[in-house]
């Protein structure tokens, strides 16, 4: 079976520097519990030191560490919301903003991101959503799957929106370092917004490829007092469940370190096979490969002659499988969507027994 849906990138045929990363959790320091709801000041200095590298001003005190990004969100719509408060999160987009929110009796509402040569927020769909019980708007930035990026006209647009209404900016910003190409237009970071209150989520799972560490990040910006109000009440919930181990903590500077080589292995496969699933469908081609700003995965778009439903299970019989455009909320048909993490043998002749059912 060839697997063009593979997201684990630790089952994906990289080689990673193991003496390295098992040797960052040699310290004895791991051996003392020190129970800090924000995180040891070094495992957060270390954070602030990744952003300094990618030319963002984060301090240490504005950094709260997390066991993943999913705990990330979870905290936060306990801090932002009540039972039956709503947050607004992207279609098409992952879906696992809807368990998680209903964990927390919170409601999810859609907006749409739609295509035009590209993919970009409709923010008036957005504001039109809006409603008085909107707490949070969700932006994932590269957004998965479809691999688009907030633009700064968008961020001109929400940032007002939110600071009049009294909504938080969630920008999950784990696929930030896996851009295709430079963009002047784009916001590779929402860490430096101080118009509205806001929350960046990054982690280890996919800057370092390390998703088996289990530590994320939350960055709080926005108004001084608005940040500082949402500082106190986030280390409080931090506090109850002190989720994130001392020893990951403590390897987190030769974590991140260890996973600079993991991250360019991962973002020249992903480059790689995308170059080749856009030269193998060529411009002749019943199909589409949509428009990708970053990320590790892509979108093909294929004639509507059958559902997707009925592609998968064709491409099933051909021992490929790929994930159909309606696990991800995708508004119309038909649409696949495919794994760049793949390894490059197995992605090359899953694509070309795409080809040939096209």
């Amino acid at each position: 079976m060839l697997d063009l849906t593979e997201s684990n990138p630790t089952r994906a045929g990289f080689a990673y520097p193991s003496d390295e990363i098992l040797g960052a959790f040699a310290d004895a320091r791991s051996l003392i519990y020190e129970p800090k709801p924000a995180g040891l000041q070094a495992a957060r200095e270390a954070v602030a030191g990744y952003y300094a590298v990618r030319s963002h001003a984060v301090e240490p005190a504005r950094i709260l560490l997390t066991s993943s990004s999913s705990e990330s969100y979870a905290w936060l719509f306990k801090l932002l919301a009540d039972p039956g408060d709503e947050v607004l999160v992207p279609h098409p987009s992952y879906p696992l903003f809807e368990f998680l929110a209903q964990m927390e009796s919170v409601r999810v509402t859609h907006y749409p991101l739609v295509y035009h040569d590209g993919w970009s927020i409709d923010t008036e769909a957005l504001a039109a959503a809006v409603s008085g019980r909107t707490r949070a708007i969700v932006l994932v930035n590269p957004n998965n799957p479809t691999g688009s990026f907030v633009k700064r006209c968008d961020l001109d647009a929400l940032v007002p929106l939110c600071a009049e209404r009294g909504i938080a900016l969630l920008s999950d910003e784990v696929f930030a370092d896996y851009a295709f190409a430079p963009d002047a237009e784009r916001v590779p970071s929402l860490t430096s917004v101080d118009g509205a209150l806001t929350f960046c989520l990054s982690g280890l799972s996919k800057i370092a490829g390390l998703p088996q560490m289990k530590l994320g990040w939350i960055v709080i910006g926005g108004p001084p007092a608005l940040r500082a109000e949402a500082t106190e009440r986030i280390e409080l919930i931090a506090d109850t469940y002190l989720s994130v181990g001392t020893p990951v903590q403590h390897a987190l500077p030769k974590l991140l370190a260890a996973g600079e080589n993991v991250q360019s292995r991962i973002a020249s496969r992903v480059s790689e096979n995308l170059r080749h699933l856009h030269a193998a469908i060529g411009d002749h081609s019943p199909a589409q490969v949509l428009r990708v700003e970053g990320g590790w995965y892509a979108t093909l778009r294929v004639p509507r002659t059958r559902s997707e439903e009925e592609w998968c299970l064709d491409l099933l019989e051909q021992d490929v499988l790929v994930q159909p455009g309606f696990f991800y909320d995708f508004e119309s048909e038909a649409y696949l969507v495919l794994s760049l993490l793949t390894e490059a043998g197995t992605f090359r002749e899953g694509v070309k027994r795409i080809v040939g059912r096209l």
